[in-house]
């Protein structure tokens, strides 16, 4: 059985997904890209403003659900720009701070328009 997750505070699937997929005690969250949920427009333009809403996005999904980024056991993490990796990782460990999830980090070819980061998270109940 799975239950649809979806939050107006995190911008709204731009294709046949949904923004998370709650089965069991887990919480599938679909990437997101650094797309401000209030504008519908990218957030900026740097890779350190791109990740940052990034993270934003998957909090409020989370908080949707009254969970929270401590939640998280798992993060994958795609890059347009591996050289980017450094910045990122300086902006993940704002919003990871302890007991870290386990994550991936792999650079892409191209991204939904055109976004320099996307990150997909699951998480437990």
């Amino acid at each position: 059985m799975k239950k649809i997750i979806s939050t107006d505070k995190a911008p709204a699937a731009i294709g046949p997904y949904s923004q998370a997929v709650q089965t069991g005690n887990l919480i599938f969250i679909s990437g997101q890209i650094p797309i401000n949920p209030s504008t519908g427009e990218f957030a900026g333009e740097t890779i350190e403003i791109q990740a940052k809403q990034v993270f934003e996005n998957i909090k409020a999904i989370l908080k949707s659900i009254n969970l929270s980024l401590d939640n998280v056991v798992k993060t994958t993490v795609f890059l347009k720009d591996m050289g980017d990796f450094q910045a990122v990782n300086k902006v993940y460990s704002e919003y990871f701070k302890e007991n870290c999830p386990a994550r991936s980090a792999v650079a892409v070819v191209s991204l939904p328009k055109g976004a320099l980061i996307e990150c997909e998270a699951i998480a437990a109940v």
